[in-house]
């Protein structure tokens, strides 16, 4: 389902995305980033997608230099106004995760939320290689990312989850194509009667897929968490968080 993204952020989905995840929540989350990528304040960092800019809102609070891109305006623009309401300066571009201007120009970059595995196969590893390429030498990239070998047993035993936000009702239906790798979502979104529809498709990726994908854009060091304790990822753990670091090749 090529370019779902461009329709589904909007109406209920993006009221979801918007405050699916609480204050404490995402504090903590932006907590691990920043021990994560292991920088100083003050150091520029890239959000990308930033949706409705948690993460970013966090980090430019503890006083990095954030930049958040992301494809919808709509988040964007959900973003701009969290910014004005906090008195904080982000620099927020509407734009392509696969086609990034800048090069080697940030200290560390952040994916977060399951934000990963929207595209085919080359456009993912479109923006693995634009990530790389904006990044100095050295430099930290955090992701977060369901993978096959995790997703798939839950969506077996679990193929419908209800949602709550606030007063909206939020259903999804999901199911893995072997064929293709990806989940395959239908999501409904109810408030005080009224529904509204979108659907969604994610690349699923396994923990071998992903690695040589990031080596393959040119990271390396990876280091792999199954929570945001820090805690090593294995067999047990339900959500892979990756921190690697772009290669020095002048090294």
């Amino acid at each position: 389902m090529a370019g779902w993204w461009q329709e589904f952020f909007s109406g209920g989905a993006l009221e979801f995305v918007a405050s699916a995840r609480n204050e404490e929540q995402t504090r903590e989350e932006a907590g691990f980033v920043q021990e994560a990528m292991g920088l100083p304040v003050g150091s520029r960092v890239l959000d990308v997608p930033c949706g409705g800019g948690r993460v970013a809102l966090e980090l430019a609070a503890s006083g990095y230099d954030v930049t958040g891109v992301d494809v919808s305006q709509s988040l964007l623009d959900v973003a701009k106004a969290k910014t004005d309401a906090r008195g904080l300066a982000i620099r927020w571009q509407r734009g392509d995760m696969r086609d990034l201007p800048w090069v080697e120009e940030f200290d560390g970059a952040v994916c977060f939320w399951s934000s990963f595995g929207y595209f085919d196969e080359q456009g993912n590893a479109d923006f693995l290689k634009a990530v790389a390429r904006a990044l100095k030498p050295g430099a930290p990239f955090v992701m977060d990312t369901p993978l096959l070998e995790t997703r798939v047993p839950e969506i077996a035993t679990e193929p419908r989850v209800w949602w709550r936000v606030g007063s909206l009702l939020a259903l999804e239906e999901r199911r893995f194509d072997y064929e293709t790798s990806r989940v395959e979502s239908d999501w409904t979104f109810i408030r005080e009667g009224r529904r509204e529809t979108k659907r969604l498709s994610v690349r699923l990726y396994t923990y071998r897929e992903l690695t040589l994908l990031l080596e393959e854009a040119g990271f390396g060091d990876c280091q792999a968490y199954g929570d945001i304790d820090l805690e090593p990822f294995g067999s047990s753990s339900g959500w892979l968080y990756m921190v690697t670091r772009k290669v020095n090749r002048a090294g």
